[in-house]
């Protein structure tokens, strides 16, 4: 497990996944992301549980430290050893866990797991351009607008500008 102040980041069990399953096929939480479309169980959990198939990707757990129930995850995506790079992405699936710092912590618990096991030096991420709060969050935590890819994605009968950000540590 890996502990923050919050939070402990840790493997995906097999009993988060009708949480999981919850949260893909939930039209309000899918689309903080991607466009809904109906899940399929069999589909979800090979892609949870198969995740160690692929060298290039990490999921992990967040968890409430000291509570077994998820809270949300974090997706290490598109891992180049060579270019020492990755692509982030975070879900606090749990309405009540929300603006309550777990992402935060999460984060940055996510980032020293990247920097000191994995050796990255970029870690690049998309936010929707009209989520605020993730913003915010990014630029707090060092991430750069690197620019925005203008009406990528169509979600809920509107178009969505997303917004590049990334981490760059150029001493390691």
């Amino acid at each position: 497990m890996l502990n923050g102040r919050l939070v402990a980041l840790g493997p995906i069990l097999h009993e988060d996944l009708p949480r999981l399953f919850q949260w893909g096929d939930d039209p309000e939480i899918s689309r903080l992301n991607e466009p809904y479309l109906p899940k399929n169980v069999d589909r979800e959990r090979d892609f949870w549980m198969n995740a160690g198939g692929d060298p290039r990707r990490v999921f992990l757990a967040v968890r409430r430290i000291g509570r077994k129930e998820l809270a949300g995850y974090v997706q290490i995506t598109a891992i180049e050893p060579i270019h020492r790079s990755a692509n982030l992405g975070i879900l606090i699936g749990r309405a009540e866990d929300r603006r309550r710092g777990l992402g935060r912590d999460a984060m940055e618990v996510t980032i020293g797991f990247c920097r000191q096991h994995l050796n990255l030096t970029r870690l690049a991420l998309s936010v929707h351009d009209d989520n605020a709060a993730a913003i915010a969050l990014y630029d707090k935590l060092g991430f750069a607008t690197e620019g925005v890819q203008r009406a990528a994605q169509f979600i809920a009968g509107r178009w969505i500008d997303l917004r590049l950000m990334a981490l760059v540590d150029r001493g390691g």
